[in-house]
């Protein structure tokens, strides 16, 4: 059958995918014409969405930016006509407009996604779907499992980079009648959205893996803790279990053999500290996500004090690929301690937004230019941060770091679950630091007294510098207290809340000085410290710089040079942002 298949992920749905797809269906319809319509996940480019893929004859014709309006061709001179229309196609036998996007990509966790309809179960079938948990249980015992996981060297994809291997051997280890598993796809970092794109389009991948992790440490109750947030996540991870338990892959006695396996969803309230394995615990127990002290650690006693093995989305995703195609050839990949790939969300002030997945060892640069084409507008590379709130900003200076875990710990950052922000020079470091302390700061849960208290301590400080009002002294009691928090909190959330600050201290301290001591904002962010001033030679009196400012501050008669009023001006901006000149600029 030949198949239309349109990117219908969250990126897909919001760029139009939905109405594309819908216009397909009945174009299809009204010209009788016999094509297999399927919906599939995002496949990383998400600034070519809608994509629209043609597979016809064994060859493959992607389109990109597809809208409605362009249906009607691709329908008319492609499909009926056989005429690729080559200005919209971004790879086929003949064009290849992508290739720098893809090419440094190693594609293991995204090995399906934009490739399978994430409904259907034949599909993922198709690509040695369920073959890798058929292995296992036909000739793998548990400690084989692990020895192969272990030996592969797979971390942790959900930020500290725990040796998977091991944490299953200790829960393996644990005597119990009853042990759990759990898939943390509890992902809140503001700019990620790694786990959400692979549950939307590989929804199999993540449930065999987690078959795979119960059967090697002896859990027959598993849960998935996907926020709420996530509704088509959760819509496409709803119908993979129904269609598993149908086929016998869940449920009593697995494919006829000895071991048994439920897995139910809980859908989070959105707390980010919910991400923290104790505190998600304790929500899926129904109390509040709280973090409790650790030891015993959840593999001892966890879910309802039981020994409970959790990973997040991506770690599973990686297990049937390293079952089937063997633990060498993932270790074959990254560098000494950091095995395989790793997948990043793009974000921020980068040409090619969206999803990617390279090998451990690529460089940051390699990263931001080469895959990511490069910065917007041609602007300065200035930084990347990484880790989410929890990560801190490493300047683009260090562009040559190795993606690594030890590597970026060293900076002061953590790898995170893989939110990768690009950072240009018309973003202020010590307003970007402020933007994550006060997402961290609300996100606390109040019960240590250096992260409900500090945080708030903090952020009053880095408040005050970008409004113009630091003051001596500032810099060091900033830095005091993050480090008193850092080495204070209880669990993961307040331990790491103060890298963005400790990082943009480390490498970005002249812009905090010049806010305190020179009252200038380097970068013409922080509104506070901005002055707009009008080039006189380049000003034609145009009026829409007058006709934007709600305060009465510009004034002049049409084509005469206009004056800005500084007592009126509010500073907010707007006439610098009306003016198609050029004509006022931030001082």
């Amino acid at each position: 059958m030949k198949k239309i298949k349109v990117g219908l992920g969250t990126c897909g749905i919001s760029a139009g995918g939905k109405l594309v797809f819908d216009k397909f269906k009945e174009e299809l319809y009204s010209k009788n014409l016999d094509y297999q319509l399927c919906e599939t996940g995002c496949m990383g480019m998400c600034y070519e969405e809608v994509l629209v893929e043609l597979e016809l004859d064994n060859e493959s014709f992607l389109y990109s930016k597809v809208t409605v309006d362009k249906v009607g061709r691709i329908i008319s001179e492609h499909l009926q006509n056989n005429h690729p229309i080559d200005d919209w196609l971004v790879k086929s036998k003949g064009v290849s407009r992508q290739d720098d996007f893809l090419n440094k990509q190693t594609r293991v966790v995204l090995r399906n996604c934009g490739i399978i309809d994430p409904s259907s179960i034949d599909e993922y079938i198709s690509e040695n779907g369920y073959e890798a948990i058929k292995k296992v249980l036909s000739s793998y015992s548990p400690q084989k499992v692990i020895d192969e996981v272990t030996k592969s060297g797979l971390r942790g994809r959900g930020g500290g980079g725990f040796p998977t291997g091991l944490k299953w051997k200790l829960a393996h280890n644990e005597i119990s009648d009853t042990k759990y598993i759990i898939c943390n796809a509890d992902e809140g970092d503001p700019g990620a959205f790694m786990d959400r794109s692979v549950l939307e389009g590989d929804p199999h991948s993540v449930l065999e893996g987690m078959m795979i992790a119960a059967y090697a440490i002896g859990a027959s109750e598993g849960f998935i803790y996907a926020r709420a947030e996530y509704p088509l996540a959760i819509k496409r991870l709803r119908t993979a279990l129904s269609q598993c338990m149908a086929k016998g892959l869940l449920g009593k006695n697995i494919l006829g053999s000895d071991f048994s396996l439920n897995i139910k969803i809980k859908e989070g309230a959105g707390a980010f500290v919910c991400g923290e394995e104790t505190a998600l615990m304790s929500s899926i127990e129904g109390k509040r996500g709280v973090p409790k002290l650790r030891p015993p650690f959840p593999t001892q006693k966890g879910l309802w004090g039981k020994p409970t093995t959790i990973n997040n989305v991506e770690t599973y995703a990686n297990i049937p690929w390293i079952i089937l195609n063997g633990y060498e050839k993932f270790a074959s990949m990254g560098t000494e301690k950091s095995k395989g790939s790793k997948v990043f969300a793009l974000a921020g002030k980068i040409k090619r937004t969206g999803l990617v997945e390279v090998p451990m060892g690529i460089t940051i640069n390699e990263i931001v230019y080469d895959v990511g084409g490069g910065i917007k507008k041609d602007k300065k590379f200035k930084a990347v941060q990484i880790g989410g709130p929890s990560g801190g900003c490493i300047p683009a200076s260090m562009g040559e770091l190795k993606i690594d875990y030890e590597e970026i710990t060293r900076t002061g950052a953590i790898m995170g679950s893989g939110g990768l922000i690009v950072i240009d020079e018309t973003t202020c470091m010590v307003d970007f630091a402020k933007f994550f302390l006060n997402f961290t700061q609300k996100e606390s849960c109040g019960k240590c007294t250096f992260c409900r208290i500090g945080t708030k301590r903090m952020l009053e400080i880095l408040e005050r510098i970008t409004e113009g009002n630091g003051k001596q002294g500032d810099l060091e009691l900033l830095e005091d207290l993050a480090l008193k928090v850092k080495c204070s909190s209880l669990c993961g959330l307040g331990q790491t809340a103060p890298n963005p600050v400790l990082t943009t201290l480390k490498y970005f301290r002249d812009e905090y000085e010049t806010h305190i001591f020179q009252k200038k904002c380097p970068a013409h962010s922080c509104s506070s410290l901005v002055t707009y001033r009008i080039i006189d030679e380049l000003c034609k009196g145009c009026t829409l710089c007058i006709k934007s400012c709600p305060s009465g501050a510009v004034t002049g008669r049409k084509k005469e040079v206009h004056k800005i009023n500084y007592d009126l001006c509010i500073k907010c901006g707007k006439c610098y942002d009306a003016c198609r000149l050029g004509a006022i600029e931030k001082i």
